[in-house]
């Protein structure tokens, strides 16, 4: 037992890797392909997708939402846990990002499950409380532009369900979080928003330090 959570050594966590990994086959090309991409930092830790795969299937989740698609890592892991007639809608601005993800999204024979919406997501989210989406869906994933996330947040709270899950990504920042206030405008976003989430009275609250930091928020 331990007081603490464990630091990772690379030897330690490659062992994580080797024990408990379960990679689909085109989720493993799709990241190996992203590694080469200019912005490839941005990809999400193949255990953090397993584990998000994870929790969409404990909680029997139908509908998703995914804002910031990047190359499909983590659309592609959810989408593969979902069932059948399941469903993403995934918000972009970049096409040169997400014509990779929809190559691999077919290839993995879950395009089908995935409606890529490219606008700005606050207009996307927007347009789907008009559509009369609000409590519709069980599952939503903030990884986008830091200093849109509050907003994100707080509609991403009105679109899912009463008992829905909220996840929101680099929440650490690389440890930055836990220094003074930042003049990095994106990590002082991140900041306020782990701040207003501690006291938010809507939502159950956990943090677990798996990647950069990912925030469970589940609606009450």
């Amino acid at each position: 037992m331990s007081r603490y959570t464990i630091n990772l050594t690379d030897e330690l966590y490659q062992y994580i890797l080797d024990v408990s990994l379960r990679e689909h086959p085109v989720l493993r090309r799709l990241r190996e392909e992203t590694k080469q991409h200019p912005d490839g930092k941005m990809q999400i830790a193949p255990d953090q997708g397993q584990f998000m795969a994870l929790l969409a299937r404990l909680m029997g989740a139908r509908r998703a939402l995914e804002i910031g698609v990047f190359t499909g890592y983590s659309a592609l892991a959810v989408a593969l846990a979902l069932p059948d007639d399941g469903h993403i809608v995934a918000c972009d601005v970049e096409a040169s990002y997400t014509d990779v993800a929809e190559h691999y999204w077919k290839e993995a024979g879950i395009a089908h499950k995935i409606d890529l919406r490219l606008a700005p997501a606050a207009i996307t989210l927007a347009q789907l409380l008009e559509e009369g989406k609000e409590n519709t869906f069980d599952l939503a994933f903030i990884d986008a532009d830091k200093e849109g996330y509050d907003a994100y947040y707080e509609y991403s709270l009105r679109l899912v369900r009463p008992g829905g899950l909220v996840l929101i990504d680099n929440v650490l920042r690389k440890g930055t979080v836990a220094g003074p206030p930042s003049r990095n405008k994106a990590t002082a976003a991140i900041q306020a928003l782990n701040r207003k989430l501690h006291k938010d009275p809507r939502i159950h609250l956990g943090l677990v330090p798996i990647g950069d930091g990912v925030t469970l928020a589940q609606k009450i």
